[in-house]
């Protein structure tokens, strides 16, 4: 029952857990440094920056879902208006200490709050666990799918503990009732400004690009000379299993080098390669192969090899290409204890599991364009229905001609 001191909402199994492994996809392919230590974000805005507006699609749906339960339970039908959404990751360090959403001044306008726990604790992740300082339920285990709401001010002081092992998910959304704060006219004009392809038969647009190196980088303090530290789309790359080869020369590059900007390399073309073995496929950018890494270890027990076989061209990495490919871990990651420590989960992965071929990395970067070109698609057709109304929502399939 709800207690009008202290409103606050538990939804069991509010997100499919498919649902939830594609929001963890898009965080851990997409996600920055964040805004505390040990923790990594995704912004609607940040999607829409790096040529990946497309991944906004999957959460049109959630946020109107979200917001009509939010305006139910705290009795503000049609008031509300979403401030913000993103993925925010908390890894082994993260916590948060006692505190309202709205004890900062410049955050005044939000009213409600929402988390959605897109994997479990035990699992996926240890620690981590969010309190709430009065009233009942005092404890709340996160598990995938689940979300709590309440309100973002005094009434609802909460903490979060530390995570001391895994990565912990989830979307957070805050809702307000100024109108001025609406996310969604922001995110129409940024999309709106963006070279979107001019038809739905022009889709091949969707290759992602990296921002500046620095939002990669952590901590973010040593980002001025990348003298410590790593990149976390390297890292990543990496915690799959993965290293990288650049084909231009990066033998001029030194982390103790202030003057260089890692991401002209970053930015440069990349191939993947596995133990002694060089994937040939070219990829455009560290965020290309990211992608392509993650939507394989979200779909490995789906795809289909079948074909593949005969078209993956793997080689033998050389000496002088082994070189390189440690030169570039060496710039990119320093010590490799520390992104494992923040990147691999708690547990052993089910997925970790399948046997390793590259058929089915192969089979991944072709699903993985299929999957995005039908975001486009979807995108590109929603979008004039969007600037007409001024508000992202989910366009019915009549008005999109199918």
């Amino acid at each position: 029952m709800a207690n009008p001191e202290h409103p606050r909402l538990i939804i069991h199994d509010f997100l499919s857990l498919d649902l939830c492994k594609e929001l963890e996809f898009i965080q851990k392919s997409c996600g920055t440094v964040g805004y505390r230590p040990n923790v990594f974000s995704t912004t609607l805005s940040h999607l829409i920056a790096t040529n990946c507006g497309h991944l906004i699609m999957p959460f049109v749906p959630i946020r109107e879902r979200l917001k009509e339960k939010a305006e139910e339970f705290f009795g503000c039908e049609f008031e509300l208006f979403v401030e913000f959404t993103g993925l925010i990751s908390w890894s082994t360090g993260a916590s948060i200490g006692w505190h309202s959403d709205d004890n900062r001044p410049y955050l005044k306008q939000r009213d409600f709050a929402a988390v959605c726990y897109l994997n479990s604790h035990g699992e996926d992740f240890e620690g981590g666990l969010f309190h709430f300082q009065d009233w009942q339920p005092a404890t709340i285990v996160p598990m995938a799918g689940d979300v709590v709401m309440y309100t973002a001010d005094s009434r609802n002081i909460h903490s979060v503990d530390e995570i001391i092992g895994g990565e912990r998910l989830t979307l957070t959304l805050w809702f307000s009732r100024d109108g001025s704060h609406d996310e969604d006219a922001k995110l129409i004009s940024f999309l709106s400004e963006k070279q979107l392809p001019r038809s739905i038969h022009e889709t091949r647009s969707f290759l992602p690009q990296p921002a500046s190196s620095r939002m990669y980088w952590f901590p973010p303090e040593t980002a001025s000379t990348y003298e410590s530290g790593f990149d976390i789309c390297f890292a990543r790359i990496h915690a799959h299993g993965y290293d990288l080869y650049s084909l231009q020369d990066i033998s001029c590059f030194s982390a103790s080098d202030s003057s260089n900007d890692l991401s002209e390399v970053s930015m440069a073309p990349l191939r993947l390669a596995r133990e002694h073995e060089l994937f040939v496929e070219e990829f455009v950018n560290i965020l290309h192969v990211l992608q392509a890494v993650q939507f394989y270890c979200w779909k490995a027990s789906e795809l289909q090899t079948s074909g593949h076989e005969k078209r993956i061209n793997v080689v033998p990495l050389s000496p002088s290409q082994r070189e390189e490919v440690n030169r570039l871990k060496h710039v990119f990651l320093k010590d490799e204890r520390v992104p494992d420590k923040l990147f691999r989960s708690a547990t052993v992965d089910e997925r970790s599991q399948q046997p390793f071929n590259w058929a089915r990395v192969s089979a991944a970067v072709t699903a993985w364009e299929a999957y995005s070109n039908k975001l486009v698609k979807e995108l590109l057709l929603s979008l004039p229905c969007w600037k007409t109304h001024q508000s992202i929502f989910s366009v019915p399939s009549f008005d999109l001609g199918k």
